[in-house]
């Protein structure tokens, strides 16, 4: 399991700087690759690379999220997710190791033994 959680992580972080890059390269006009080197549909990637750089970055937010969800998935832990149960725990071992707050009834007992 931590192959593949170490998997997922690298494959989270490729995926988050390579978002990031592409992100930034885009030209706010939608041009993509072929508006942002001065060419217009004469460039190699022709008229339609606004739509690979779209496609590439929606395609890239889709592993980049489903790396995060099955990040979270696979490093849950049963014992440490539990906070209602973990206080619910330490609640029942602070009172039963509170002496002071004892059923009275239960003190006078234990005065009687004593004696």
């Amino acid at each position: 399991m931590v192959v593949v959680s170490v998997l997922l992580m690298v494959l989270f972080v490729i995926s988050a700087l390579l978002l990031i890059f592409i992100v930034l390269i885009q030209d706010d006009q939608g041009d993509g690759l072929g508006g942002m080197f001065g060419g217009g549909s004469s460039t190699p990637f022709g008229s339609r690379s606004g739509n690979i750089l779209t496609r590439f970055t929606s395609v890239l937010g889709i592993i980049f999220m489903t790396s995060a969800f099955a990040l979270a998935w696979i490093n849950v832990s049963d014992t440490e997710g539990d906070v209602e149960g973990a206080a619910r725990r330490m609640a029942n071992d602070a009172a039963q190791a509170e002496w002071w707050n004892q059923n009275p009834d239960q003190g006078e007992a234990n005065q009687d033994t004593a004696e």
